[in-house]
């Protein structure tokens, strides 16, 4: 299993006092120390819960330890020599930064304090998968194939004995750690994440996975913008200090610039050759900064179990290693595979009831440079604007990829309760993005029912007012509709109506008769009419409710002496 990383470090002990000098040396250096809890408590999968000791990311699995290029990305007083497009080192495939960016997104939704940056995720995962083994993902963003470490059986690594019956690594006997992220089942367990929206957690998608990380690492209360904070972060996620040194190289050189190349074209790892026992067997390695890093020193104890020797235990190689070979760059990206324009595919007007679904989605086809439908193009979809409209998940930003025919819908959009008009965007592409927007609007609901909330007979002598007030309530698809205008009116007759010049009235500001009124409901949709009196004329008389939708309900109004005794 361990063949599937390429080179990769082996860490592990084997004796307790190993372990202690480990730990004593660790000390010694003044290394970022051990994360300690952050008091969290509640549901792990929250963004303020904390990773406990028992429950590290990747349970003291192996780990990429190339170094970034001596030339950085463009930025002032750096190489000016990078392809801006390509695979170099400094190109991450579309799909993995994608699900980097996304997670930052979501972080800063729902743990805004912690402020990832999706650069340190990109850092953990050249690390741990080589990007995911170059992009190799397919258009949901799950692997092509397994990426699992070696067993965790406390030979050379942690000793953790099954936890998921294999189903998430196939080994029912020990743990490994499993996918784009390197989680142990153990560990996936609590953190493990839906983040393509797609109802599973699946730690072999680099959506899920790099969603949970994120949340692994802004666990508590930390704040990744302040140093000390982001090295127990990494740390928590492996706790050796190589690995805090090679996570922390790669997160300073994606700041300084990256770029999108197609999945599956990703630099992978490479192999450095030597022994894969011993950390002292890496060949030195250009650093950004210029010249070369040390051999790796060995990592202490992790949370997640098992020790590594403690300096000095290791026996040095008697050869020099050979010299690594660079990578050959993949060519970039022909035409048909870059991506030249962004068109609407037939999105029809955004309209909607608040609280309702629009009718349309937003639509939209994603073409090369050759005019041709562009398969697997990443587009996001954004609500933009003071509305709260949202998709799916009362989401306001979704990332999905075209299929073969180059399209891609966004999911059902549903109106809020604010009315008014706002933006829905679109758009692909890193280097030189394509973007699309349209206008929605959210209407108010419009009353179509109009109703009595009572049933009392209403009755009074000539000359009085009506013991009993009218109620009425006016509702759209039965949910009151607070603000509705409604006319009351006392008729001459139902089947043509128009105003009565007698019987039972109203009475305006001064006191004086009105037989028309204009109200509004209040809370819920609900009215209660003003007081009615009746004159000198006896009857039955009728009282009509309208609404603007044309709703109506009238109402029997009799004026009747009290029978004598």
């Amino acid at each position: 299993m361990a063949a599937q990383f390429g080179r990769r470090l082996r860490r592990g002990a084997t004796t307790t006092a190993v372990a202690a000098a480990a730990v004593a040396a660790l000390s010694a250096s003044q290394a970022p120390a051990a994360p300690q809890s952050d008091g969290a408590a509640g549901d792990p999968t929250a963004a303020g819960a904390t990773p406990s000791g028992d429950s590290a990311a990747t349970g003291n699995s192996p780990y990429h330890t190339d170094l970034p290029p001596l030339n950085t990305p463009n930025k002032p007083g750096t190489s000016v020599n990078l392809p801006v497009t390509g695979s170099a080192e400094a190109g991450i495939p579309a799909s993995v930064l994608a699900a980097y960016k996304m997670a930052e997104q979501e972080l800063a939704g729902t743990d805004a304090a912690c402020r990832l940056p999706w650069q340190l995720l990109a850092a953990i995962g050249k690390v741990e998968s080589g990007q995911a083994r170059g992009g190799k993902v397919d258009a949901n963003g799950t692997t092509l194939s397994p990426i699992l470490g070696p067993a965790l059986n406390g030979q050379g690594f942690a000793l953790i004995k099954d936890t998921d019956g294999g189903a998430y690594d196939g080994d029912s006997t020990h743990d490994r750690a499993v996918g784009p992220m390197q989680f142990i089942p153990s560990t996936w367990a609590t953190w493990g994440q839906d983040g393509n929206g797609d109802g599973r957690k699946d730690p072999n998608n680099i959506h899920d996975a790099a969603l949970a990380a994120g949340r692994y690492l802004c666990a508590g209360t930390r704040d990744l913008s302040v140093a000390a904070d982001l090295d127990r972060a990494v740390l928590s996620y492996n706790h050796s200090t190589e690995y805090l040194r090679t996570v922390r190289s790669w997160f300073d050189y994606y700041k300084r610039g990256t770029h999108e190349v197609p999945d599956g074209t990703g630099v992978l790892p490479a192999d450095t050759g030597g022994s894969t026992t011993s950390p002292s067997s890496t060949p030195t390695t250009g650093t950004p900064g210029g010249g070369t890093s040390p051999s790796p020193t060995p990592s202490p104890s992790k949370p997640g179990g098992g020790t590594s020797p403690s300096p000095g235990t290791s026996t040095p190689p008697t050869t020099k290693p050979p010299t690594t070979k660079p990578p050959t760059p993949t060519p970039a990206p022909t035409p048909s595979e870059t991506l030249g324009s962004l068109e609407d595919a037939g999105t029809g007007t955004l309209t909607a009831t608040a609280g309702e679904a629009f009718g349309e989605r937003v639509t939209v086809r994603a073409k090369d440079k050759l005019g041709k439908p562009l398969a697997r193009t990443s587009v996001t979809f954004a609500v933009v604007g003071g509305t709260d409209a949202r998709f799916a998940d009362g989401k306001s930003t979704v990332t999905l990829r075209t299929g073969a025919d180059g399209t891609v819908t966004a999911p059902v959009l549903t109106a809020g309760e604010r009315t008014g008009a706002f933006k829905v965007t679109a758009v692909a592409g890193t280097t030189r993005p394509r973007a699309l927007s349209w206008t929605a609007k959210v209407t108010a609901r419009v009353a179509d029912t109009i109703a009595l909330t009572g049933d009392k007979t209403l009755t009074a002598a000539p000359g009085a007012e009506f013991a009993d007030r009218v109620e009425l309530r006016t509702t759209y698809k039965g949910t009151g509709v607070a603000g509705t205008a409604v006319t009351a009116t006392m008729i001459t007759d139902a089947e043509a109506p128009a105003e009565n010049d007698k019987g039972p009235y109203f009475e305006d500001a001064d006191g004086d008769p009105v037989r028309t009124l204009n109200l509004t409901t209040g809370a819920d949709g609900v009215l209660e009419l003003p007081k009615i009196y009746a004159d000198g004329a006896e009857g039955t008389y009728t009282l009509r409710l309208t609404t603007a939708s044309g709703a109506a309900v009238t109402v029997e109004l009799k004026v009747e002496a009290a029978p004598t005794a």
